[in-house]
Parts: C-alpha cells; structure tokens; sequence
C-alpha cells in the first residue's frame, strides 16, 4: 500500500491537526520504523464525541526494514485527575487522586512470551481501529486549575530489547442533549437593602431578577436590575459571572475560579432611582456544568452589585447552569408579572426553598444541595514461527476490551499531553 497521503514528519514529538477525515497523529521513529500515524475520523463539524459514539480510525505503521515485535495495540481511555501542593518546606503537603471512568484496548498483534514472535517485514501497513464509547455518565473533557478530564487515544508498539514506540491525541467529549430540566426554567431573584453609616447617610436597594438557571453554550443571559439609591453616595452597578472549579483529593477540598466576564456599568447618583437590562453572551466554547465526576466539579454563578467607595457592596447571588448546546431553556412562562424577590439568598447560594421546586433525580442534581454548591460548608464527596505482516494488509482486529473497573488510585499515565 502507498502511504502517499498527506502527512508532515516531526522529529520526535506528536503533533496533530484537522483533516478532512479526522485527525491524524504522527511520530518519527527509529533507524527502523519511519512513521507511526494514528488517524481518528470526525464524526460532526465541531470534532466532538459523546457517550455511545463510535470512535474509529487506522493506524499506519511504515517500516524501513523488518522488525520484531513483541505487541502493537490501541487503547482508548478516559480518566480524570487532580493533584495540588500546599504549603512549603517541611510543611508542603501534596494531594492527588485519579479515577478512570473506561478502558477500551484493541490489539493488532498480541503481546507473547515466545522467543521467536511476528515479525513486520518492510513497507507501509494499515490497521483499522473502531470503538464505541461506554453508555454512561461521564463528565466533559476539562482542563483546570489543579486538574483535568481526558480521553484519549493512544497507539503503542513495544519491540523486544526496543523502546516502546508510540503516538496519542485527546478526544474533546462533551455531555450529549438529555433533554430540559423544569427546574432550571424558572426564574430567579433576589434583593440586597443597605444602610449608609459611614461617610454619608440613608440607604440603598438592589432588586435583580434573572429570567431561568440553565443556560445552553453560546446563549444569552438576561438579567433584569431595579436600583434604588436613597443615599447620600454614589454608587456603580457592577456584575460578573465566575466559574467555579472545585478539586477533591484525600478527603481535601481546593477551590478555585475563573471570570468568564467582569463588567461596570453605569454611575447611579445620590437620589436616584434606576433600571438596567443586563445581556450576558455566554461563550460557545465554554465548559458546561458538571458534578457526575468524584473529584472535580464545574459551576457557575452570577453576581450582580453596587460598588460602595469605603462600604460593603450590596450583592444579589445566583448559581447558574451551563448546559450544553442543543439543549435550549426557554424563559418560563409561569406566573411572575414584574420582580417577585424572595428573601436574599444565603451566602452558600442556596435558593429559597419556597420559590423553587425540589430539583428532580438525574443530571444536575446537586444544584441545590447546600452541601455541594458551590462552596459548601463542609468537605463534598471525597481513581511458532515468524509471521511476516505484508504491505498493504489489513490486520483483523480484536475484540476490544471494555474494563470499566480500574484502579481510581493509578498514578498519571506517564504521556505527555
């Protein structure tokens, strides 16, 4: 078989890009072995996979003279990991944990004992590869602070008495459409009153109402601000949205957060009373909520305040889901007519508990468990002769092999990403 298509040659590191098939991964090799290619086929225009997809594709081995091959396999893995140091000197304290939520493994030629095993005679072979991703609930792919959520594919080729040759890319997983949660449709609202006592007098209020709680990627939230300015100061509305990135190891609990926006509007003067309609563009690409993983959540929340000169802001809290795109919440439709504030909400973001439905059984239903969202109180949850392969043949494969039940305490692979 010619290996004439499109390839480009990298020393000795992995590289990847798109293709019009998918993605093609490619390493340098030895004295003996040219290229080593691993190709997966897209399977959608924004390269993304979910639970139940098949992943297929072809590995492309070209060998400059024969070789000894002791096994020669794919894998597809998913897996996520957290690790993290505190302190320092004699009091650093390391934390990590792993947990694997699938590996599947299909071999060209299996691993054997025998002294004399197959052989690769020279040219350019083909090995076709097909997966189907486990039917279960995975969290996205994901990369934080102090940790990560990957699959990824990996082709390895071991020799006897010859460093293992091999080649890797990651598959961008995402959480497919379950359909609409009632609970994340209805609206949320929350006033924030506050006495002036220091450099000035009176009071001011902040009424802020959002239209639902799940929002899909790309979409827009819109927040409706009332604000009453009784004081003798001037104050700015402000407001941002922040993800929250929660990692898990050793019963320890690290937190941390990113601005996905910040942002200040206009000047409210002494006396004055006024009303904003804040627009939020969420990004396409941003990361989706997620709770499904042991040791390491996704979530977001809104917050919308006066800045006070000299004084504590008046702030309005609400968690806010991101939900995957395709998967639109309308507005509700019930009942509000105009701001109905309920009692302002407590600082664990725990929506009161008369406005709100009790959220149902299945994705997001943690959302308002004042043990999980978003900073609890306390700690939550705590991985017999030489067979020559000739040129252009195309091996059959194996049967993969599913073993969901890894260790959640293996180390990281030992693979650069």
């Amino acid at each position: 078989m010619n290996c004439s298509f499109s390839h480009f040659l990298v020393g000795f590191t992995t590289e990847s890009r798109r293709l019009p098939l998918g993605i093609d991964i490619e390493i340098k090799m030895s004295k003996s072995i040219k290229l080593l290619s691993l190709q997966y086929n897209q399977i959608n225009e924004s390269d993304t996979f979910s639970s139940g997809d098949i992943v297929e594709g072809r590995v492309v081995l070209e060998v400059i003279k024969e070789i000894k091959v002791k096994s020669f396999f794919v894998k597809l893995t998913g897996d996520a990991h957290v690790s993290w140091t505190e302190g320092s000197g004699d009091d650093e304290t390391s934390y990590s944990d792993h947990e694997r939520y699938f590996k599947l493994k299909q071999y060209f030629i299996q691993e054997s004992s025998k002294k004399d095993g197959p052989v690769i005679s020279p040219g350019c072979h083909v090995f076709p590869f097909r997966f189907q991703l486990p039917q279960q609930d995975m969290p996205p792919s994901f990369k934080g602070m102090h940790g990560w959520v990957k699959y990824v594919l990996t082709v390895k080729l071991s020799r006897p008495w010859k460093s293992t040759s091999a080649a890797q890319t990651e598959l961008n997983f995402v959480l497919r459409n379950y359909g609409t949660n009632d609970h994340l449709l209805q609206p949320q609202s929350g006033t924030e009153d506050k006495k002036i006592k220091l450099f000035g007098s009176g009071k001011m209020s902040l009424a802020v109402k959002a239209e639902k709680t799940g929002y899909m990627q790309g979409e827009t939230i819109r927040v409706f601000v009332d604000i009453d300015n009784s004081s003798s100061r001037n104050v700015r509305l402000k407001y941002s949205l922040k993800q929250l990135q929660t990692f898990i190891a050793d019963k320890s609990t690290n937190r941390g957060f990113k601005y996905i926006v910040k942002e200040t509007r206009d000047r409210i003067p002494s006396g004055e009373k006024s009303k904003f309609i804040v627009d939020i563009k969420l990004p396409h690409d941003l990361t989706v909520t997620f709770e499904n993983c042991r040791i390491l959540k996704v979530q977001y929340e809104l917050k919308v305040y006066l800045d006070v000169s000299f004084a504590s802001d008046p702030e309005v809290k609400f968690p806010v889901v991101i939900l995957p795109a395709g998967q639109q919440c309308p507005p509700w439709q019930g009942q509000p007519g105009g701001f109905q504030p309920y009692p302002p909400p407590q600082p664990n973001l725990v929506p009161y508990p008369g406005e709100l439905p009790p959220p149902p059984a299945g994705l997001y239903h943690n959302l308002y468990d004042p043990t999980v969202l978003p900073f609890p109180g306390t700690a939550a949850g705590v991985y017999p002769n030489p067979h020559a392969i000739q040129p252009g043949f195309l091996l059959a494969p194996s049967a993969p092999v599913y073993d969901p039940n890894q260790s959640t305490k293996e180390s990281t692979p030992n693979v650069p990403y």
